[in-house]
C-alpha cells in the first residue's frame, strides 16, 4: 500500500530548505537545545510535582534533528503504528473490484503522495515526543520502547527569527513544552499502553475503502503541488484525513482520544507558561507573539491543507486543553489536578474538557463523599 522508502525520499527532496545559518551557528543551536532539554527536566518536575516511575526522562533520548531527520523519524513511527490498518486495506485491495487499478497505482504513487504531505509538515513542527517510536540505527529510542524527544532545530530558528524574540529564551520555552510531554509519559507508567490501546482499537474498527484513502491522499498532494486551484472544494473538501477512517462505532473511541490529546497538549502549554516567568525572561512577549502567529493563520492554500490534515483540530486541542488545566488547578490546586493521572478512569472526557467543573465534581466530589 505504501512505499515507505519512497515517501522518505520524496519528502526529503521536496521539503523547504531551513533558514540561512552558518555551520558554527548551527552547532551552537544544537548544543543549546540539548542543554535546555536537560535543564527543563528539573523545572518541569518541580512545577508539575510529577515524579517519573520506572522510566526516567534521561532514559528516553533527546534528538536535535533537521527537517529530513524529522521525516525519517515520523515515517518509522507511522509505519509501525499503521501496520494493522494497512494490512487490512491490503487484503481488501487484493479481493475488491478496484484491485487491478490499485495494483497498477501501487505503493510507489502512494509513497510519493505521502512524501508530499510530510514535506509540508516537516517545516512546521518545532518539537515532538514520539511515544511509539521504534529504534533505528540513526534514531535511537529508549531501551524499553518508551519513546524519544525530537527538537527540530531549523524550525525553531525559523520561528524565533520570524517572531523577532530572544532566541535563547524561545529555545528554552519550546524545550519546556516538549519536556512536559516526556514527563507525562515517564511519570504516568500506564499512559503509553492506554493511548496505544485506544489507537489500535480505532484502527481495528476502521473499514475504509482503499480507493477512498488513496483519493484523499491524492487530493491533499494535488493541493500542495498546486494541481488543485486554491479555494476549490470537492464533496469531501470540508473534511480531514481523519474523517475517512471513522465509522459510527469509532466515534466513542475518537472522542476519548481527542480528550486525552487535548489534556496532554493543554497541560504542556500550561506548564511552559507557568515555568516561564521564573526561567524565561521574555516569556510574556514570546507567548503574545506566538499566539498572534497562530491566530493570523496563513494563505488559503495553507489553510486548506491544515483543514485536510486535521491541524486546525490540533490547534483547538492546545487552547481547550490549556483552559481545562488552568481551571482545574485554580479550583483544586496542582495536587488536585494530578489526580487526572491516577488511572484511565480519571482522564477527562471530551465533554469534561469543555466543562472542567464536571471533571472536578466527578473525580473529587465523588471521592470525598
Amino acid at each position: 500500500m505504501v512505499d515507505w522508502n519512497l515517501a522518505v525520499a520524496t519528502a526529503t527532496r521536496l521539503v523547504r530548505p531551513g533558514p540561512d545559518i552558518s555551520r558554527e551557528e548551527a552547532r551552537a543551536v544544537v548544543a543549546e537545545l540539548r542543554r535546555h532539554a536537560k535543564a527543563s527536566e528539573e523545572h518541569v518536575r518541580e512545577f508539575t510535582r510529577m515524579i517519573p516511575e520506572g522510566t526516567e526522562p534521561e532514559d528516553t533520548p533527546v534528538l536535535v534533528v533537521d527537517r529530513p531527520g524529522w521525516i525519517k523519524a515520523n515515517v518509522a513511527g507511522f509505519r509501525e503504528l499503521l501496520k494493522p490498518l494497512l494490512a487490512k486495506m491490503e487484503g481488501r485491495r487484493s479481493g475488491g473490484p478496484g484491485g487491478a487499478v490499485l495494483g497498477a497505482v501501487g505503493g510507489k504513487v502512494t509513497g510519493v503522495e505521502l512524501g508530499m504531505l510530510l514535506s509540508f509538515l516537516a517545516s512546521r513542527v518545532l518539537g515532538q515526543y514520539e511515544t511509539f517510536a521504534p529504534a533505528t540505527r540513526e534514531l535511537p529510542a529508549s531501551a524499553n520502547g518508551g519513546g524519544r524527544l525530537l527538537l527540530v532545530a531549523p524550525n525553531i530558528v525559523h520561528v524565533e527569527r520570524e517572531l523577532d524574540v530572544d532566541p535563547h529564551d524561545f529555545r528554552l520555552w519550546v524545550a519546556l513544552h516538549e519536556e512536559t510531554h516526556r514527563t507525562q509519559f515517564t511519570g504516568v507508567p500506564w499512559l503509553r499502553d492506554h493511548l496505544q490501546g485506544e489507537i489500535q482499537t480505532f484502527l481495528d474498527e476502521t473499514d475504509v475503502d482503499p480507493m477512498t484513502f488513496l483519493e484523499r491522499l491524492r487530493e491533499a498532494a494535488q493541493s500542495l503541488s498546486g494541481g488543485r486551484p486554491e479555494g476549490e472544494q470537492g464533496e469531501s473538501g470540508s473534511r480531514s484525513l481523519v474523517d475517512i477512517v471513522q465509522t459510527p462505532a469509532q466515534r466513542e473511541v475518537l472522542g476519548r482520544l481527542t480528550a486525552v490529546m487535548s489534556l496532554l497538549e493543554g497541560h504542556a502549554d500550561y506548564v511552559m507558561d507557568g515555568v516561564g516567568p521564573g526561567v524565561v525572561g521574555s516569556v510574556s512577549e514570546i507567548r503574545e507573539k506566538f499566539q498572534q502567529r497562530r491566530a493570523q493563520g496563513a494563505g488559503r492554500l495553507d489553510q486548506a491543507l491544515r483543514k485536510l490534515l486535521g491541524l486546525d483540530a490540533k490547534l483547538r486541542q492546545y487552547k481547550d486543553g490549556e483552559k481545562f488545566v488552568r481551571s482545574v488547578v485554580d479550583e483544586v490546586g496542582m495536587d488536585g489536578f494530578n489526580r487526572v493521572w491516577t488511572s484511565p478512569n480519571t482522564l477527562p472526557t471530551k465533554a469534561e474538557i469543555a466543562r472542567p467543573a464536571d471533571w472536578v465534581a466527578r473525580v473529587h466530589r465523588k471521592a470525598e463523599s
